[in-house]
């Protein structure tokens, strides 16, 4: 099987990459590729579907870090993404914000069930045996208390980042199987750094994937 393993970043799965190339890129039945997408949905929607184009994969793994509202998945957690939705594409007026879905727009396209992006693949899920949650992607980090607070009432997300929704979005249009790993490294909205958990997040992530990729699908 040919898998993609796509990040925004290099060192949020360096790890992973050293593992990868110990093993000439293939373990098992399996045969990786390793995709350094960018951050943000613009960069992520545009080389995750040019590699896909170049040459089809039989399965995709997004792996990354991200934010928690939640006090359930604190900094150090390890989630899996089975729904994504995407919270700045709309109009924010008078205190509220309407995402395009609630504004009416005619051509609203994809793969939707609703608002969200929802992986259809609950046996693929389920092998990983970690926590299936709901996240929001946006493309400025939250910081506000009160656009933190709209998020929260509006989609219940429980973490959030810059590219899953993109990520869904693509594999699911494309109809390839698909993850969407994320270690949680902080609280949304949390600015003083030094009590953000990146180092302790990349771990656990890149413990987690050298599990996923160890194992034959």
């Amino acid at each position: 099987m040919d898998i993609l393993l796509i990040a925004a970043t290099n060192f949020e799965i360096q790890p992973t990459i050293n593992l990868l190339a110990e093993r000439d890129s293939i373990i098992g039945n399996n045969r990786f590729n390793v995709l350094i997408a960018g951050i943000g949905s613009m960069s992520t929607t545009y080389w995750l579907t040019k590699t896909i184009g170049n040459k089809r994969p039989d399965m995709l793994i997004q792996a990354g870090i991200g934010g928690s509202f939640s006090a359930s998945y604190p900094p150090g957690s390890i989630v899996l993404v089975n729904e994504e939705v995407t919270g700045d594409l709309g109009v924010e007026e008078n205190n509220e914000f309407k995402d395009v879905f609630d504004m009416g727009l005619p051509q609203i396209t994809g793969p939707y069930t609703g608002k969200s992006l929802v992986n259809n693949n609950p046996e693929l899920l389920q092998q990983q045996k970690l926590p299936l949650v709901k996240s929001v992607t946006i493309s400025e980090i939250s910081t506000r208390p009160e656009r933190i607070q709209q998020l929260q009432q509006k989609y219940q997300p429980v973490v959030e980042s810059m590219e899953g929704a993109a990520f869904h979005y693509v594999a699911l249009t494309e109809k390839i199987p698909f993850i969407q790993l994320r270690a949680i490294s902080n609280f949304v909205g949390e600015r003083d750094k030094t009590k953000w958990k990146m180092k302790d997040a990349i771990g656990v992530l890149n413990e987690k994937l050298a599990q996923i990729v160890t194992e034959n699908f």
